[in-house]
């Protein structure tokens, strides 16, 4: 049975703060650096400030920006992890599914992050934690994580309100 928590982000400030606690919880369980997060949310909802936010926590460098047309952006954490971050909103050829090698990078060691996972439904597999992000107002956010594994919930445990 999924474990799930809802919390309320009532600005930026809450997102980068959840977003060092789940570095934290990163640092603490290498496990958890191959986890699979899903992120859930209208457009505009907050899905690739969080992304951003996690990113620049692990180290990354440089602009971060919404794989849309790519698809998927490769980067690499100050410790090494390698992480991926998907964006399936313009996903529509399940055939580039495979000619793009995502079953691999899926397959691989490493952090995978996936914006509009409905888009690839039945190529991904379950995410370890699924985040949706509900904008309530310019800055006021009402999430909801659901872990779907025990890794899932140990991100969620690792990343106290």
């Amino acid at each position: 049975m999924p474990i799930v928590e809802t919390r309320h982000w009532p600005d930026e400030q809450a997102t980068h703060d959840f977003a060092t606690r789940l570095r934290d919880a990163i640092a603490a369980d290498a496990d958890l650096g191959n986890a699979f997060i899903a992120l859930h949310g209208d457009l505009g909802a907050g899905k690739t400030t969080f992304v951003r936010h996690l990113l620049q926590a692990l180290g990354v460098r440089g602009r971060i920006k919404s794989p849309t047309y790519a698809v998927v952006e490769p980067h690499t954490a100050q410790s090494g992890l390698a992480i991926h971050h998907f964006d399936f909103y313009r996903f529509n050829d399940p055939r580039e599914w495979e000619d793009a090698g995502f079953r691999d990078i899926f397959a691989a060691p490493g952090l995978k992050l996936a914006e509009w996972p409905e888009k690839a439904a039945g190529h991904i597999p379950i995410e370890d934690l699924a985040i949706k992000i509900e904008a309530m107002s310019d800055d006021t956010r009402t999430v909801i994580l659901q872990a779907n594994s025990a890794r899932g919930a140990r991100l969620i445990k690792g990343a106290p309100a």
